[in-house]
């Protein structure tokens, strides 16, 4: 691996003289981007502590996506809810359509022990992970090493308080980073500074989205792999254009990209049951058909994974028809097998078109190329937080338009 920064090697002590010396539970180490967060973990976890990954040492995130961020690093990581609650089907009987029908519901419960061969939790991406919900891993008693970025947007439920005082702070760019615009900007941006428009190193361009020739806008809209906003009215018009550029109108058709709204913790999107339908997750329609009475059928692809659901995935079509889901949240629906025979019951999945999200929504994920419509202003005192987390969205290339 790369040489250490200083920074990087007082860490490396500060997290080992605690792990091996102090009888604290908890051990908050925050960085910035671009000062070698990851890179720190896996050599202090496995060089200098020698834990060994999915044996002595568990690493998790908030979600699904960012555990592949260091899935791809060569760190195995899975999600925080897979390690802290335990899945159990429970048959309760509901009433459809005026008869009572049987039905196998997942209810999720906080597990009462973990692995006793983990001797350390290293928690990822820190900063979406509220108080609460750390006060359930803590009840573990298991160490923990949380690392996080106290520069990004605070998480969307609740507080995280550790960031605010965090035991280590790296600040040191690495040499990988030191000349990377993306990085840059990112800095100037959290310190508020204002950033002017202009071409930097060919990677980040800032430009008015007023002055923008349209051929251009829509070269740009097409080819991001994630165009990012803040406001709920600015999305919904930007997801309406890039389908206009496509040809694409009404209803998801097959190869649109959705994003999930609610957390439906029964719906597995792999064949393994290892991550969840839960809001935030971005994928693409893979098949549709429709059923009528605002219920559609797909076959979806989260866009981490290399396979589909591995079942058909049920949603309410309302939000896409008129702008208003039809149906409430829990509501079961009977199924039928080909021959008309009932074989179940299911609940409605939510989502919205995905080709532009917000900024929170963005949170934990990583595009290589990313447009973002700065539209920092409408966050008041957290503006420079949110304009720091949507440009550290991209990893290779960025266009601010504001």
């Amino acid at each position: 691996m790369a040489e250490l920064t200083a920074d990087q090697t007082a860490a490396d002590k500060s997290i080992a003289d605690w792990y091996l010396h102090s009888s604290r539970q908890i051990y908050v180490l925050a960085g910035l981007a671009g000062t070698g967060k990851t890179t720190l973990l896996r050599h202090t976890v496995c060089n200098t502590l020698k834990l060994e990954p999915d044996k002595s040492v568990a690493f998790v995130t908030p979600t699904g996506k960012a555990a592949t961020v260091l899935i791809r690093q060569g760190i195995p990581a899975t999600t925080l809810h897979r390690l802290i609650y335990q899945a159990i089907a429970e048959e309760n009987e509901t009433i459809i359509n005026g008869k009572p029908i049987k039905v196998e519901k997942l209810v999720f419960r906080r597990r009462e022990s973990i692995d006793k061969a983990i001797k350390l939790i290293v928690l990822d991406e820190f900063s979406m992970v509220s108080d609460e919900v750390l006060s359930d891993i803590m009840r573990f008693d298991v160490k923990m090493l949380v690392c996080g970025d106290n520069a990004q947007l605070p998480p969307v439920e609740g507080m995280n308080s550790f960031l605010t005082a965090p035991d280590f702070s790296l600040r040191t760019i690495v040499r990988q980073q030191e000349g990377n615009p993306i990085i840059r900007l990112a800095h100037s941006a959290m310190k508020g500074k204002y950033i002017p428009y202009g071409n930097y190193g060919n990677r980040a361009f800032v430009m008015s989205a007023r002055r923008i020739k349209p051929e251009y806008r829509k070269k740009y809209l097409l080819k991001a792999e994630q165009v990012i906003c803040g406001l709920n009215k600015t999305r919904g018009k930007i997801n309406d254009e890039i389908r206009g550029y496509r040809g694409l109108y009404g209803l998801p058709q097959k190869g649109e990209k959705l994003i999930c709204t609610l957390n439906n913790w029964e719906q597995f999107i792999d064949g393994e049951f290892r991550y969840n339908m839960v809001n935030g997750i971005i994928g693409y329609v893979k098949d549709v058909r429709y059923a009528g009475e605002n219920i559609g059928f797909m076959r979806f692809r989260a866009d981490f994974l290399d396979e589909d659901c591995p079942e058909e995935v049920p949603f309410d079509t309302g939000f896409f028809e008129n702008g208003a889901y039809r149906y409430r949240r829990g509501d079961y629906f009977e199924q039928f097998d080909e021959e008309g025979n009932a074989t179940g019951a299911f609940t409605l999945n939510r989502f919205e078109f995905g080709y532009c999200i917000s900024c929170h929504k963005a949170q934990g994920s990583e595009f290589d190329s990313a447009v973002v419509f700065d539209e920092s202003y409408a966050f008041k005192e957290d503006s420079a937080r949110w304009l720091y987390t949507a440009i550290t969205r991209a990893k290779d290339k960025i266009i601010i338009l504001r």
